[in-house]
């Protein structure tokens, strides 16, 4: 079985890379997928849809246009690892947290000490949690090559 597995959350460290090397080095069998990571691209992903305001209008036509790319992986996923970083409040990332909840998707999340209160709904949902994305690949090493 090949297991598909989003990667949700904060989009300015590496964990991504670290997740897809680490899993690459034990020849997982995986693919993954995520939202777009390019920050200014996401932001204007509804300015082809015209009139290129800022504010509400802006991020809700954007918002929606990435919705659609959001909503198919994690309908698709098997896994997904939700990551909450330091320096910004990733909203959309519990967002879709609540989302794989609602869908019985199952969900690691992935974040510091500094996190747990503030999260303690989302990782009580969640079947780990993390604080590094090398724990996330020994997870998904057990969870995918035990037979």
């Amino acid at each position: 079985m090949e297991w598909n597995i989003y990667l949700s959350g904060e989009i300015h460290t590496d964990w991504r890379q670290q997740i897809i090397d680490g899993c690459n080095a034990h020849q997982l069998p995986v693919t993954f997928s995520s939202a777009v990571t390019d920050h200014e691209a996401s932001d204007a992903a509804g300015d082809m849809l015209g009139n290129k305001e800022a504010g509400f209008w802006r991020d809700h036509k954007s918002a929606k246009v990435n919705a659609i790319r959001t909503k198919t992986h994690l309908a698709n996923c098997d896994i997904a690892i939700i990551r909450f970083g330091d320096k910004y409040k990733q909203w959309n990332a519990a967002f879709d947290a609540g989302h794989c909840a609602a869908k019985d998707t199952p969900y690691i999340t992935l974040h510091g000490e500094d996190l747990v209160h503030p999260l303690k709904e989302v990782d009580a949902a969640a079947l780990a949690w993390a604080t590094t994305p090398e724990q996330v690949v020994e997870i998904l090493k057990y969870v995918i090559s035990r037979k």
